[in-house]
């Protein structure tokens, strides 16, 4: 929902050039808009979800984080394994 919000704020601004006399600004201000409304459609409401569907468990790993290892049992001193 935040997303939304805010590229449809931004479009609202973009949009405004477009009352102006100049071409090539009112040219820029469509072109941001559109590359807007692109990216909050089709990339971050439409690609995102589908890509985490299909990665499944794997959206939430986290390099370097591992489960503690199990405490290691302290080895013989030497000459103890011949006492045994």
């Amino acid at each position: 929902m935040p997303i939304t919000a805010a590229a449809t704020i931004m479009i609202a601004v973009f949009m405004t050039p477009l009352l102006g006399p100049d071409v090539s600004v009112k040219q820029i201000g469509l072109g941001m808009a559109v590359a807007v409304l692109i990216d909050a459609t089709v990339v971050r409401m439409i690609l995102v979800p589908a890509v985490m569907e299909l990665c499944g468990e794997a959206n939430w790993w986290m390099p370097g984080r591992r489960a503690p290892k199990a405490a290691a049992a302290p080895r013989p001193e030497v000459g103890e394994e011949a006492r045994g």
